[in-house]
């Protein structure tokens, strides 16, 4: 089985290049592919000064459009979905990969340590911690989390339904709602914690409505396939 890494990256010209090159640093990812997700910044050229191929879009069409560009110019059967400010902790993927390369899993999620100071108010992580027990019966720990490793068949499942930052759960509800494996894995991830000022509370809102269009999506998908 081949393993492809894919980075979503807007304006992530300082942390691109170190993301690219710890998955390249791991052995069992074949290739690393960013999407360019319509910067105004050196990210592309970061990222193939790396060693990544870099596929750009044409202007920002939100992470689930950037997930899907790269999964569709993807070689492998397993993708490894990463964000593109992990830096040098993305190195962690290797504790993700076993799982599903041994057929244990067929989607892992990482579980990162305790945030270092407060976010939001919770509503985001709230709504989506509540819509996969809804819409699956299941509780997780990480519904937002970004690091992910999947068999694209599962990605495949999902993609029509996820808007945005509606990934993530969209992803999650899916593995769970089709009766694929799922685990969760404690890594020792780090990335870009967002605040309680105006771009944070910006971020979380856009969260917010992806979000919820990702589950009417899919509690729709669930009405349809009940009648």
């Amino acid at each position: 089985m081949t393993v492809s890494a894919v980075i979503p990256a807007y304006n992530e010209e300082e942390t691109i290049g170190e993301t690219v090159a710890a998955l390249r640093g791991i052995d069992l990812i074949a290739e690393v592919i960013v999407v360019d997700d319509g910067s105004n910044d050196l990210t592309a050229a970061v990222a193939a000064a790396a060693g990544a191929k870099v596929i750009k879009l044409p202007r920002n069409c939100g992470k689930a459009a950037a997930l899907a560009a790269g999964a569709a110019g993807a070689k492998g059967d397993i993708l490894c979905f990463a964000d593109a400010d992990l830096g040098f902790s993305a190195a962690e993927f290797c504790r993700l990969l076993p799982p599903v390369l041994s057929g244990h899993a067929d989607m892992t999620v990482a579980l990162f340590p305790k945030a270092l100071k407060s976010g939001g108010f919770g509503l985001v992580k709230a709504l989506a911690g509540w819509g996969i027990k809804r819409l699956t019966g299941c509780r997780v720990c990480s519904p937002l989390s970004g690091q992910r490793v999947l068999r694209k068949f599962v990605w495949e499942r999902a993609a029509p339904y996820l808007t945005g930052f509606g990934a993530e759960a969209g992803m999650t509800i899916v593995c769970l709602r089709e009766g694929f494996s799922f685990l969760e894995i404690p890594v020792e991830m780090q990335h870009r914690e967002t605040g309680r000022d105006l771009a944070g509370f910006c971020h979380r809102g856009m969260q917010f409505f992806d979000l919820l269009k990702t589950l009417m999506a899919l509690w729709l998908r669930g009405k349809a396939r009940a009648t």
